[in-house]
């Protein structure tokens, strides 16, 4: 099907099937603060769709969305420990989605849960989720800036394999896109223009994201997202969800989290120096700069039914089996193996959950190897 079959999606408003809002609350005007320093922000997520692209041209990971979200002017070979580093990082987080979601039972079906993507960007999960997985299990909500949206919205429109992924041409299937072309929702995918820190003064937490169902087993992920913001701004982030949006805890809420670590060491001020020349700050790593302060973040966010976290060395190590190693060994030659090992160090992935009613809903995480504090 060619491009030019796709109609404007501002036309297809289909009606408001149960629980759509319309767009309250969701417009590019609600709380955006454009700085320099937030022009910074945006821009890092061009740099995980390069290297995203790198590691999928180059064997390490399939994804077939992972060309249609990145300029083809952007598009360059990384260095093989940047690969290896994009392919661990990308295949633990879905580890843990799988996990999360559960496997179908013998009729094809799981129960329904909903993920919330915290500066989604370029993200390609959620078109990997539904050519895998029944869309109809599955909410996906993305929030970012208005301009990273509305480049994902215009990907979409012009992306016949996106929109297939979507299911947006289905007949059944409700799509609206906002007139500034920014926000984007379908019976299954939400995707929000949002300041993230606008989240904690809003009067009424539901009418910003009308479209999360309070009453799912839930998942947030924040893939480098949340160490850009305060300590302070990141806590209030977490808190919207975990004590306003999607509290009392009664339904289950997990929350994956994937940041640099270690910044006092030689190798980590070196990493937070050549970030700062960039204009990149990464402001609550020295908080959060241990593996054990990382999971007393969790423990202090209400994640009281469990909490883990391991480094990318470890992840490589413990989560990958060998005849995948060696596949992925064969990919490139490797010869900066103490450099791998020190930048595997100074990146960790972080995951704790509260059961809420559902004692179960977070089984599978309880097996996956992890770290003990530092």
């Amino acid at each position: 099907m060619a491009a030019p079959h796709i109609p404007n999606l501002n036309t297809l408003r289909r009606g408001r099937g149960r629980g759509r809002g319309g767009l309250r609350g969701v417009d590019a005007s609600h709380g955006t603060r454009t700085t320099a320093k937030d022009l910074v922000v945006q821009g890092t997520d061009n740099d995980a769709s390069v290297s995203r692209l790198s590691a999928v041209e180059l064997g390490y990971l399939g994804d077939p969305f992972a060309k249609a979200l990145t300029a083809p002017e952007n598009a360059t070979r990384r260095l093989p420990i940047i690969n290896r580093g994009t392919y661990v990082r990308t295949t633990a987080i879905d580890q843990l989605v799988d996990r999360f979601l559960g496997l179908p039972s013998s009729g094809g079906t799981t129960q329904k849960k909903q993920i919330i993507s915290l500066g989604a960007g370029s993200d390609t999960r959620v078109f990997r989720l539904f050519t895998s997985r029944q869309p109809s299990n599955l909410i996906y909500h993305e929030l970012d800036f208005a301009v990273n949206t509305s480049a994902k919205i215009r990907a979409i429109r012009t992306t016949p394999i996106l929109q297939q992924a979507l299911d947006i041409e289905s007949s059944s299937n409700d799509v609206l896109v906002s007139e500034a072309g920014d926000a984007l929702h379908t019976s299954s995918y939400h995707l929000y223009p949002l300041d993230l820190r606008s989240l904690s003064s809003s009067s009424s937490p539901s009418e910003l994201l009308p479209h999360v169902d309070t009453t799912l087993p839930t998942l947030l992920i924040s893939e480098c997202c949340l160490i850009y913001l305060s300590p302070t701004e990141a806590t209030e982030v977490v808190s919207f969800f975990t004590e306003r949006l999607l509290g009392p805890q009664t339904a289950p809420l997990g929350l994956v989290l994937y940041e640099p670590i270690r910044p006092n060491d030689a190798f980590g001020r070196t990493m937070v120096s050549n970030l700062a020349t960039r204009g990149i700050q990464l402001q609550t790593l020295h908080k959060y700069a241990t593996l054990e302060a990382q999971r007393e973040r969790f423990r202090g966010q209400g994640f009281t039914s469990g909490q883990a976290v391991a480094d990318i060395e470890f992840i490589w190590n413990r989560w990958v089996d060998e005849e995948e190693k060696e596949r992925v060994s064969r990919l490139e030659m490797l010869d900066e193996m103490e450099e791998w090992q020190l930048l595997a160090r100074h990146y960790c992935i972080a995951w704790g959950w509260r059961e809420g009613d559902d004692t179960a809903a977070f089984n599978g995480w309880t097996t996956l190897p992890a770290q003990p504090g530092e």
